[in-house]
């Protein structure tokens, strides 16, 4: 009876594939949201099959592809009709022409003549060069299709296309943040549970400089400590973000510092946390730092060279010194006897709970879109959780932490 109640609540997804190169990441975008518990149907129109195959969209759905040779062929049902009962419609790679025949009330292709059939919301995810956007007739299309209660994601600024044309606004939205978007259309009452709440961030890594021009670092991509901001956000935290430099766009709507080193992250989350309920550490701080600076450039020598490097302050072992009332999330990277160093870790640092991950575990090392972790405790207690986007990690993470809180305060 559980299993069939689940199976109830869960909402259908429609994802339509337009005909832009951003057709490549519509397989991303259909996994994501399979990941996050929808059911998920889709659309490839004519010009999207030139750009990404029926076979990867089919097998990234778990089912099989509207087409328009699909809707021609003989069946009991109307095609167009079956796939306009979803819950939410999503149009990845939005062209002009599809904007165009929308707007337009045409239904001359199975994307468009479902579009004339769908009742629940319509998120539109434009993908086109800067000119053609910023053009008269594209946006007479949007003011129409916003005019009649669709929704948009983007799109954003940044490279785009193959044969040098360059940069601009007309860049797809990346695939975690068009599920994430798709599930705020689906639940447009999602609980504020951390309404009135102060939550503290740290992401990426930290550059030590040994000259001007010479650093120690890391891949960090920042990519987990900017979704558990994003995620804290849309939950009504008021969030301060503390990043080192990474290739993200600051998130809007919360407080952004952008950091280098170890020291500059170290005052900065330290004085942000004085006033945070919940802090959590997922930057990839550098151990050490060069003892000495030097001011100009080091000429290069032959042979070997020995470079003097003294730690870095240990930021998650200060802020549970002072913890207070505040819960305390750390991250920890091992390649072997993960679980008993991430429980000694917590319990050395007084932080509330460690969240393990692998780095050399095949689709979760630096820069991904996914990762899969093991909650440890300080007694050694640890649940390991599946491999999942980093969207879904932070939501864990943070029902965890607020379920910390409420033991501790009732």
């Amino acid at each position: 009876m559980m299993a069939q109640t689940a199976a109830e609540n869960q909402k259908t997804v429609l994802v339509i594939v337009g005909g832009s190169m951003a057709a490549i990441k519509a397989p991303s975008v259909l996994r994501r949201l399979r990941e996050s518990g929808a059911r998920v149907n889709a659309i490839a129109t004519r010009a999207a099959l030139a750009f990404v195959t029926e076979l990867s969209l089919s097998t990234a759905a778990d089912g099989p592809v509207g087409t328009d040779a699909a809707w021609f062929s003989p069946r009991p049902d109307a095609l167009h009709l079956t796939l306009a009962k979803a819950d939410a419609v999503v149009i990845v790679g939005a062209s002009a022409e599809l904007l165009a025949g929308a707007a337009g009330g045409h239904a001359n292709e199975l994307a468009l003549a479902t579009l004339l059939s769908v009742e629940g919301p319509v998120l539109w995810v434009p993908a086109m060069n800067a000119a053609m956007w910023h053009s008269r007739a594209v946006q007479a299309n949007v003011t129409r299709l916003k005019d009649w209660g669709h929704h948009f994601l983007g799109p954003e600024v940044g490279a785009f296309g193959t044969r040098g044309e360059g940069a601009g606004l007309g860049r797809m939205a990346e695939p975690e943040t068009i599920a994430a978007a798709v599930l705020a259309v689906l639940n447009p009452a999602a609980p504020r549970d951390l309404e009135g709440l102060k939550v503290v961030v740290s992401a990426g890594p930290t550059r030590e400089y040994l000259d001007p021009v010479r650093f120690i670092s890391n891949p960090s991509s920042g990519k987990m400590g900017f979704a558990v901001a994003e995620d804290a956000r849309d939950r009504g935290a008021q969030v301060t973000l503390v990043t080192g430099p990474v290739g993200l766009a600051d998130p809007p709507d919360m407080a952004v510092v952008r950091i280098e080193s170890a020291l500059e992250l170290r005052d900065a989350v330290l004085g942000a946390a004085q006033t945070a309920d919940i802090v959590v550490m997922t930057a990839a701080v550098a151990d050490y730092r060069a003892a000495e600076l030097k001011g100009e450039k080091q000429a290069k020598v032959a042979g070997d060279v020995s470079i003097h490097l003294t730690p870095n302050p240990d930021i998650l072992a200060e802020l549970g010194c002072e913890k207070g009332g505040r819960v305390l999330v750390g991250f920890a990277m091992e390649t072997h006897a993960g679980v008993e160093r991430a429980a000694a870790k917590a319990a050395r640092k007084n932080a509330d709970f460690i969240l393990l991950n692998y780095p050399t575990q095949a689709g979760t090392a630096f820069g991904g879109d996914d990762n899969q972790v093991t909650l440890v405790r300080a007694d050694g207690t640890h649940e390991d959780w599946p491999r999942t986007s980093k969207r879904e990690v932070a939501r864990r993470l943070l029902d965890e932490a607020l379920r910390v809180r409420g033991a501790r305060t009732s």
